[in-house]
């Protein structure tokens, strides 16, 4: 059944992308659903158009989605996250980084990941045990296993960006390693760890929707995940680090304080 899970979420996410790409160049206005987050008519468009995609597909299945919530399913085990838009402040502002996520969870695994990046048109793509793509080409995760040459990518939440251990943190991280990069879409920043273009991911105060499908692409892709302790990460736990396996240990000792690591800029 995994499969044709697989491309419908293909299916869907590509339609519902290319319709983020037309309403991008057209422009579109920004609502606030809190102090620092955004929704648009273009979130809840994409989001309509994957919930009828799912829905038609599968009726029993279980759907939990960012902007229209929890869609009760009939016990199937079958469970789909869904972040129709995710990148929502690059898209109002017009920076061209964003992209629909769908994840597949089934029994408590997650079996079925998909982000789309509809400006490049690049199509990540996961199942559990059959690899991780991007538009076919397998991806493998970066071989990087140095602090120094390493390029990390995170979301530094708005709401946590005030917090002084969060720029503790932010600083370690920045004067360790070879540079940080901020993509603004949890989503594609583990599309990049799975493809080797950053070899390691944080963040903190995630949501199922964020992170799902991109779990599975990192695995798949020969990575590895924990939350910032080194401990097993289960899917709502609001603290990630994802990185290409290497460099695993030696970050969750800079996350834990347990070593210094001198380093340059």
């Amino acid at each position: 059944m995994s499969s044709g899970c697989l491309d419908i979420a293909v299916d869907a996410a590509r339609e519902a992308g290319d319709t983020l790409a037309e309403m991008f160049a057209m422009g579109v206005r920004a609502e606030r659903k809190g102090r620092f987050d955004l929704v648009t008519e273009a979130d809840r468009a994409a989001e309509a158009i994957v919930l009828r995609r799912v829905r038609s597909a599968f009726p029993t299945h279980h759907v939990v989605a960012e902007e229209s919530g929890s869609h009760a399913g009939c016990g199937t085990g079958y469970c789909w996250h869904i972040d129709p838009l995710d990148g929502t402040k690059n898209f109002t502002h017009g920076y061209p980084a964003f992209s629909v996520s769908i994840a597949l969870e089934c029994a408590g695994e997650l079996v079925i990941g998909v982000v789309y990046e509809p400006i490049r048109r690049e199509m990540f793509a996961a199942e559990r045990g059959a690899g991780a793509f991007c538009n076919n080409r397998r991806l493998c995760v970066s071989p990087v296993n140095r602090l120094d040459e390493c390029l990390v990518t995170t979301g530094f939440p708005s709401a946590r960006r005030h917090s002084p251990s969060s720029m503790t943190l932010f600083s370690r991280i920045a004067l360790t390693t070879q540079g940080l990069r901020r993509t603004g879409s949890s989503a594609l920043d583990l599309g990049y760890v799975a493809s080797g273009r950053v070899d390691a991911f944080w963040d903190v105060g995630l949501n199922t929707w964020d992170v799902a499908a991109g779990l599975v692409l990192v695995a798949e892709a020969g990575g590895c995940y924990s939350d910032l302790q080194g401990g097993r990460y289960a899917l709502g736990c609001p603290d990630l680090l994802a990185d290409n396996g290497a460099l695993h240990d030696q970050l969750v000792r800079l996350f834990t304080c347990e070593e210094e690591h001198p380093g340059d800029d």
